[in-house]
Formats: C-alpha cells, sequence, structure tokens
C-alpha cells in the first residue's frame, strides 16, 4: 500500500497576525508626504503578500487531505504519480513561502526611520513575493483539478468501507446462528464449524481496520468473509434437508439394487430362447449380461452399506459420493437388463413380420426424396447419392432375409436403423440450406 509523509512546508503562521494587523499605533512617528506614501503602500504590499501566503497555505492542506485519501486506497500508478507531484509542488511552496518570510523579515516597516527609498523597496519584493505565491497557488489549482478521477474513485471506495465491513459481520453472526440450529437438530455440521471457525482471524484484521491493513486490503477482505460467510450459512440451512434426501435415496437405491438382483435372474432365460432361435450375431454381445448385472447388483450393496456408514458419522460429501457411484451402477446393469428383453422383443416381432420394417424405411427414404426434389427440375448431387446409396444398402438389407435358413435378423435391424439415419441426416441438411423448420 502507497504510503504518504510529505513534510509541512516553511510556514510563517506566526507573521500573520503582525502582517494583517497593517502597522500602526505604539510609537511610530509618521511623517508626511512621500515617504509616507511609500510606506502606506509597502504595508499594503505586505498585508497583500500575507493574504496570498495564507491562501496558498490553506490550499496546501486540503490538497494534502486528499492525497492521503488517495494513497489509502489506490496503489496505480496514476497515484503514485500523483504523490510524486504533490510531493514537488511541496519543494516549490517551499522556496517560494522561504522567499516570502525573508522578505517580511528584512524590512520592518513599522522602524521610525524608515526612508521613503527603504520602504519602496520593500513593496517591491513584498510584490514579487506575492506574486510567486499567487503563481505557485496556480499550479496548486490546476494539479489539484487533475486529481478529480482518482479523488472520486478514491472516497467511493472510502464510502463502501464501513458497509462492506458490517455487512461481514453480519453474516458471520447469521452463519454462526444457522450452524447452532443445526447442532440443535443433532447433525454435528464438523466441517460448517471449521470452515467458520477459518474465518476468525479474518474478522480480527477487519475489526483492526483499514487504518493498519489498508483499504483495499480490508475491502477484499470484507468481501471475502462475506462470501464464505453466506455459503457456510446457506449449506448450515440446508443440512437438515440434505440429511433427508439421503435418507431417501438410501432407501431407494436400496430397493433398486434388491429388483435388479431379482430382473438380473430373468435375463439367462431370455439368452436362452434367443440362442434356441437366431443365429449367435443375434446375441453374442449379451451374452455377459447376468455375470455383469450380478456384480453390478454386489458392487451395489457394498457401496450402499458404505454410504449407511458414511450417512451415520455424517460424512455429508463421501455419502452423497456413495451414492452416485451406486446410482451409476444400477443404471448400467438395468440397461443392460433390459437390453436382452428388449432385443427378443424385436427380433421375435422382425422375424414374424419384417416388412413392417421395410415400409418404415421405404417410406422414410421417399419422404426424403420428395424433400430433395421439392422446387427442382434435378436433385442435387449432395442430396441424391446418399439417398441412391441408402435405397441400394435397403434392398441388399431385404435380400439378405432370404440367404439362408436363419436370417440375421439383428443385422437387418441395425442397417434399416443406420439407413434411416441417413435419410434424416439429408433431410436436416436441405431444411438447414433452405432456412426451413
Amino acid at each position: 500500500m502507497l504510503r504518504v509523509s510529505l513534510a509541512l512546508p516553511l510556514l510563517a503562521v506566526a507573521l500573520l497576525p503582525q502582517a494583517l494587523a497593517g502597522g500602526g499605533g505604539g510609537g511610530r512617528r509618521w511623517f508626511g508626504g512621500r515617504d509616507e506614501s511609500r510606506r502606506a503602500e509597502a504595508q499594503a504590499a505586505k498585508d497583500a503578500a500575507a493574504a496570498a501566503f495564507y491562501e496558498l497555505d490553506t490550499a496546501q492542506r486540503g490538497l494534502r487531505i486528499s492525497i492521503e485519501t488517495i494513497s489509502a486506497v489506490d496503489d496505480s500508478p496514476d497515484a503514485r504519480r500523483a504523490v510524486e507531484g504533490f510531493a514537488a509542488l511541496g519543494r516549490r511552496i517551499d522556496e517560494v513561502s522561504h522567499g516570502y518570510i525573508t522578505a517580511v523579515d528584512a524590512h520592518d516597516l513599522d522602524r521610525v526611520e524608515l526612508d521613503g527609498a527603504t520602504a519602496g523597496r520593500a513593496r517591491t519584493e513584498l510584490e514579487r513575493a506575492k506574486a510567486e505565491l499567487v503563481r505557485v497557488k496556480g499550479e496548486l489549482d490546476r494539479f489539484e483539478q487533475g486529481l478529480a478521477p482518482l479523488l472520486d474513485r478514491a472516497e467511493t471506495q472510502l464510502a463502501r468501507l464501513a458497509p462492506a465491513v458490517e455487512r461481514a459481520r453480519q453474516a458471520l453472526r447469521a452463519a454462526s446462528t444457522a450452524l447452532d440450529a443445526t447442532r440443535d437438530a443433532g447433525l454435528r455440521a464438523d466441517d460448517l464449524a471449521s470452515r467458520l471457525a477459518a474465518l476468525g482471524p479474518e474478522l480480527t484484521r477487519l475489526n483492526e481496520g483499514a487504518g493498519r491493513h489498508g483499504v483495499a486490503e480490508t475491502l477484499q477482505r470484507a468481501d471475502t468473509v462475506l462470501r464464505e460467510a453466506e455459503a457456510v450459512r446457506a449449506e448450515a440451512e440446508r443440512l437438515p434437508e440434505r440429511a433427508a434426501e439421503i435418507d431417501k435415496r438410501l432407501v431407494s437405491l436400496r430397493t433398486r439394487a434388491q429388483a435388479l438382483a431379482t430382473r438380473a435372474a430373468s435375463v439367462e432365460p431370455v439368452l436362452s430362447e434367443l440362442r434356441r432361435r437366431f443365429t449367435v450375431a443375434c446375441w453374442q454381445d449379451l451374452q455377459h449380461v447376468p455375470e455383469q448385472a450380478d456384480t453390478a447388483a454386489r458392487q451395489a450393496e457394498e457401496r450402499l452399506a458404505e454410504a449407511a456408514k458414511a450417512r451415520a458419522e455424517q460424512r455429508w460429501p463421501d455419502a452423497t459420493a456413495l451414492l452416485s457411484t451406486v446410482r451409476a451402477l444400477l443404471n448400467t446393469a438395468d440397461e443392460g437388463v433390459s437390453a436382452a428383453g428388449d432385443r427378443l422383443r424385436r427380433l421375435d416381432a422382425v422375424a414374424k413380420d419384417p416388412q413392417a420394417e421395410i415400409d418404415r424405411t421405404r417410406f422414410t427414404l421417399r419422404d426424403a426424396q420428395r424433400l430433395a426434389m421439392a422446387s427442382r427440375n434435378t436433385p442435387d448431387p449432395r442430396h441424391a447419392q446418399p439417398l441412391d446409396g441408402a435405397v441400394a444398402r435397403l434392398d441388399r438389407a431385404v435380400g439378405s432375409l432370404d440367404s439362408g435358413r436363419h436370417p440375421d435378423y439383428w443385422a437387418f435391424l441395425t442397417e434399416l436403423e443406420a439407413i434411416r439415419a441417413t435419410a434424416g441426416q439429408v433431410v436436416e441438411q436441405i431444411r438447414e440450406e433452405r432456412g426451413k423448420p
């Protein structure tokens, strides 16, 4: 943090009462004529110089407050240049102030034997001193005008300071209250308590204030404390709900695991039917499903037991992660078990009536061909070639059903799915090019 420690200029404030008094009174001997006129002019010059000196000193004091405000908040290059510029101005102010004081000390305008020539020289020197004071005062004013953006920014940050610190303190109190309520509900929330305790030193630094740690650092610390405390409060308030959710998921996933074990037992008869009625290619990718389902069900039960233990020990992140693992295991096993039954149903359907799949695919191809020919005399080769190829593939797939006693119905089904996918891609391409929905 940038710090400012600038010495006060050499001031002769003690001289001001005498200078502003304008002389007169006491034991002065008054001379008439030209000498007395020069003495009065010199005194007026002295008074004017004293006023200029006072204005410069006042302006410098005010500007010093602005510089200290900026340096307390801003450590940017612009702020550092402003401090350096103020220091340079301070040196010039010292010089002209010294010149003014020297001019005042050099001439005692109340001296009885002061002659007109001496009074004239005093007037000249004092007017010169005043002009220098006014000139530097102008530099000071221009410098102050240039500080306006930096000062506005610094004052804005200072205005944020007290509210930011108070918000951080309130957030800490709210987090502590929420944590107490959670513990009253029988939940330890040890991790949240540790996170809240870790904010204690930060609160101490906040209480020490910006005078010790700087405004920018204090603002940043207040924002960090606020964010962390609000996170602790939100998690503490949600913890009872989170515990209930974990309890519910434990019951639900345990039920799913038991159901999977039951369903897995039905896969083997399905595979036996597939082996008996269809070629190896129709079922060989499914032969490991029973083993995989049994393994997944066993692993799911093990992870469920670990999750239940983590829940009992209130290790919430561990319990949540274990339940996610159980769910993934069950999903994978369910897909395999479902795939076996679905395979048998689809193969049964196509073996009884392959024409339904053929008609469905031909309709998809004709629909794509009509779209390709819409508003055209000849189709675009980019659309026609893949569609023509798809028609040829369909003919070959249909022909494969007559190639033997046990056709590969699964290869037939997957090929027709691929043909329909090709037609769909062509349709999507055409619509994108024509800007149609």
